[in-house]
């Protein structure tokens, strides 16, 4: 059973109606006692990294989030629920987010002409060889992204994907262990993010 963590601060339809594409019915979970039962979540989430944290703590998800990565639960953040993975976040000053991916996220750097923040629109994702979000995903593919910020790991073995923005590489997708994030929307991103998704539950389902 897939769980998505319902903080008040993203539109869960869309990633719901994306599941059921695979014939998948996913529970919501505004509770601690929801987070903590269940086997699998994915962490969606729009706006700014602060508001994201505050609605957490208000509905008293982070510990239960913290204990279910601990615990070896598959964890899937999407867009602001990737960047809330981190340590810090340097968005409107300095602020704590879950500490599961060591780093912290920091503003995009444009530096060309064709370069834009927010970044919006459609990016070619260049995956890790080891990626197992990405493993049957061929390395190049586009997705689609909305997104100020970016995720810089401490640990560059974290990174699953990037995309080319300024002067290096950025950050598109992490994975530790059970924990697992990706910047770009796959419930946006056609098929190339539905077999994303669908990978996901894989790894749920032999976890």
């Amino acid at each position: 059973m897939i769980t998505i963590v319902d903080s008040g601060i993203a539109n869960i339809g869309s990633i719901i109606n994306a599941l059921r594409r695979f014939g998948v019915t996913a529970s919501v979970a505004d509770t601690p006692a929801s987070v903590v039962s269940s086997k699998a979540l994915i962490l969606p989430g729009v706006g700014a990294f602060a508001d994201g944290m505050q609605s957490l703590h208000r509905r008293s998800l982070v510990e239960p989030i913290r204990a279910a990565a601990s615990a070896g639960v598959p964890i899937l953040g999407i867009c602001l629920g990737m960047q809330l993975l981190a340590e810090t976040s340097e968005e409107f000053g300095l602020h704590e987010g879950l500490g599961l991916i060591p780093g912290q996220v920091k503003r995009l750097k444009p530096a060309h002409a064709n370069e834009r923040v927010p970044n919006i629109g459609w990016c070619d994702v260049s995956t890790a060889v080891r990626s197992r979000l990405f493993g049957d995903i061929p390395s190049g593919g586009p997705f689609y992204f909305m997104h100020s910020y970016a995720l810089h790991c401490t640990n560059a073995d974290h990174v699953a994907g990037t995309i080319a923005f300024g002067a290096s590489a950025v950050c598109a997708a992490v994975e530790r262990d059970n924990v697992f994030g990706v910047q770009f929307h796959p419930e946006k991103s056609q098929d190339l993010g539905l077999r994303c998704l669908d990978n996901f539950m894989r790894l749920t389902a032999s976890a």
